[in-house]
């Protein structure tokens, strides 16, 4: 890596969390709590990023993500289309996670990477499934970012529907990651979940210090099921086997709740991802913060890498269920570095420049209007990532796009032929 310093020139810093908009050029400190700072000149030699005038802000994070998925843009529906979320699962997901191997994980990972990096993207929150391809995947997905830039939090989910070999390969893979890296456990959803996987789960947390990472009654059928076959609704079901106690956790999804568990989840230490564009696409519901808490974070469920249009997609729900404001959107946004925090993930010096040239006054009072009316992933310039770049003037430095692209085609092309 680059050791000199490293320079904005002609940048307008933007503070996430509110104040002044300071213009000129800024010194990044490279390093564990590094920040930007104010300088009059730019020393020779220094590593130097022009920005033209554009707004730096703190990059994007995804907290709910779906990688494995990367690869499913333009596949053949089946026929006839799926009639209900079940049937999703079943003849759309369930298929392509099962004909996973080793060699589409890694093309998944590439061509996300390098999704992530041009949307402004530098951490990504990842809920992996690849039951019959377990065995190292994690590794595959972790190794491949970090050589992107782009930082992670990764758990596999894990499930019954596959079987006590694929749970218990599942189950090792998650325990051997946890134990090298920083993770979460992965669940799929409760109805696919038994009691003593689940009292697994848990179990694995607690010892490793982490969180369950789970989908949370993103269907009325995960409800219907869950209260079937174990008596109790959902989150009361997760709260009982200890889920909620752990302040790592994070309950995907949370659409069909009653008062009930919205309270207990106000309540608990547990954290809610709103992923708006996939509840539409999958006709699920709409998203309802009310009663929730402040803990609410934004995430794609694997739909794209663009947090600038998830935090439109969710201000625009929030209008259909009690109000949103553009400052409490912008909020939803960088809350996940309040929860990474936790657990000692500290993204110091992930920036995006946006080449963003507003055409009405932009200043610290009206940031939140701009960033949901305007701002867009064509407006993402330069990213930084640990004090390294990582995207100059549009183009990914530290993969090579065009190769990640031509290759998620060939493995697409294989994937779709194996399901």
């Amino acid at each position: 890596m680059n050791v000199s310093p490293l320079y904005l020139r002609d940048a307008a810093r933007i503070d996430p969390h509110g104040g002044a908009i300071l213009r000129g050029n800024f010194l990044v400190e490279r390093g564990a709590g590094g920040e930007l700072h104010p300088t009059a000149a730019i020393p020779d030699p220094a590593e130097v990023l022009d920005c033209h005038g554009g707004l730096v802000t703190r990059a994007f994070a995804v907290a709910h993500h779906h990688i494995y998925s990367a690869l499913a843009r333009g596949m053949p529906s089946p026929q006839p289309p799926p009639s209900n979320f079940r049937e999703i699962l079943e003849r759309v997901w369930w298929r392509l996670d099962r004909a996973l191997d080793a060699d589409v994980i890694c093309a998944c990972a590439q061509v996300t990477a390098v999704d992530l990096l041009k949307a402004g993207a530098t951490f990504v929150i990842d809920h992996h499934s690849s039951p019959h391809a377990a065995a190292g995947s994690l590794d595959l997905i972790a190794q491949t970012l970090d050589s992107a830039g782009v930082g992670h939090l990764l758990c596999l989910e894990l499930s019954d529907r596959d079987g006590p070999a694929a749970l218990a390969a599942g189950l090792h893979e998650s325990e051997r990651f946890a134990a090298t890296r920083k993770a979460l456990i992965g669940l799929h959803a409760s109805f696919t979940v038994s009691d003593a996987l689940l009292a697994q789960a848990v179990a694995l947390a607690k010892n490793f210090n982490t969180g369950v990472h789970i989908h949370v009654a993103e269907a009325e059928a995960d409800q219907d099921e869950t209260l079937a076959r174990h008596g109790r609704r959902v989150v009361h079901r997760l709260a009982d086997a200890g889920a909620l106690d752990l302040p790592h956790t994070l309950l995907a999804h949370g659409l069909h709740l009653d008062a009930s568990e919205r309270a207990a989840i106000a309540a608990s230490r547990a954290w809610v991802v709103q992923n708006p564009e996939s509840n539409r696409h999958n006709n699920v519901g709409t998203f309802d913060a009310r009663g929730l808490g402040e803990r609410i974070l934004l995430g794609t469920d694997g739909m794209h890498s663009d947090m600038l249009a998830s935090l439109r997609a969710a201000y625009f729900d929030g209008q259909t269920t009690g109000g949103l404001a553009p400052q409490a959107a912008w909020q939803r946004l960088h809350r996940v570095d309040d929860y990474l925090a936790q657990l000692g993930v500290f993204r110091d010096n992930d920036l995006v420049v946006l080449d963003y040239d507003a055409p009405t006054p932009l200043t610290a009072d009206n940031l939140e209007g701009h960033a949901v009316y305007g701002f867009g992933q064509q407006h993402v310039r330069h990213v930084v990532a640990q004090g390294r770049v990582v995207v100059q003037d549009r183009e990914v430095r530290t993969l090579d796009e065009a190769k990640v692209r031509a290759n998620a085609r060939l493995q697409a092309a294989r994937l779709w032929q194996a399901m």
